[in-house]
């Protein structure tokens, strides 16, 4: 299904935001998410389910000062 992660079009096997983070390789790193500009907490991604042309993002902390 094609999707835009981060502002860039992508096209994805994965049902669910979990199984998209890892087919985008961010696997374990600890990351916010937000599907459609609405915040998806760690503990719902496994159970969201993705749609064509839903619009992904992925924030990762921010370290140093």
């Amino acid at each position: 299904m094609k999707i835009t992660v981060n502002g860039t079009p992508r096209d994805i096997a994965a049902p669910t935001l979990a199984a998209a983070l890892d087919e985008l390789g961010y696997g374990t790193d600890r990351v916010a998410t937000a599907v459609n500009e609405a915040f998806v907490p760690s503990s719902a991604r496994a159970g969201h389910a993705l749609a064509e042309g839903d619009r992904l993002e992925v924030l990762a902390p921010k370290q140093g000062g």
